[in-house]
């Protein structure tokens, strides 16, 4: 910690080296971030490298170095969805998915790895997007519905709908390993 606060101190000198510390030390996490809602390495990477030079462009409007990685977040979720408005035609599906059983069956049994990379590359845009957002960001469905330019009860189904994906991916990845022994 002792390392962002100095870091910090210097990128809002606007020293190359501080900014470049910084860079290294919370690119790592911040590229995951972009990679799960864009599910495209390549478009994660543009994405961070633009909340990159946007975050040293603005720094003075973050106060604290406490609360700089979480500021940073926002960048990167914020350049994200903007990317995915500009360059994807996300659907957003009423189809109803087949009965997979009871969910709570299937996350109570043990389920030795989850690849979370694997869950979020084969996701449907629509759910990876709210999901995340309600999930990792914390977002209430009328926030999400705004963002995304649609209704919250849209917001509420796909939140819905990607749990119960969710549970039909592992179930399956279940039976597969099941399967292969």
């Amino acid at each position: 910690m002792k390392n962002l606060e100095e870091h910090f101190k210097q990128a809002k000198k606007q020293d190359r080296k501080g900014q470049k510390a910084l860079f290294d030390l919370l690119s790592p996490k911040m590229l995951a971030v972009a990679n799960s809602y864009v599910n495209n390495i390549q478009d994660a990477e543009d994405i961070l490298m633009h909340s990159f030079f946007t975050c040293f462009s603005k720094i003075n409007d973050c106060r604290d170095w406490k609360s700089f990685p979480f500021w940073l977040r926002k960048i990167v979720v914020n350049n994200s969805i903007t990317f995915i408005r500009r360059n994807k035609n996300i659907l957003y599906t009423d189809k109803e998915m087949d009965e997979i059983g009871n969910a709570e069956e299937v996350w109570e049994q043990e389920i030795p790895e989850i690849d979370m990379e694997e869950i979020f590359s084969e996701m449907p845009d629509g759910y990876r997007l709210v999901f995340n957002l309600y999930v990792f960001e914390d977002k209430k469905h009328q926030e999400i519905a705004d963002i995304l330019n649609i209704s919250e009860g849209t917001s509420k189904s796909q939140l819905n709908k990607a749990k119960k994906w969710i549970t039909a991916f592992l179930k399956q990845k279940k039976n597969e390993k099941q399967y292969a022994e």
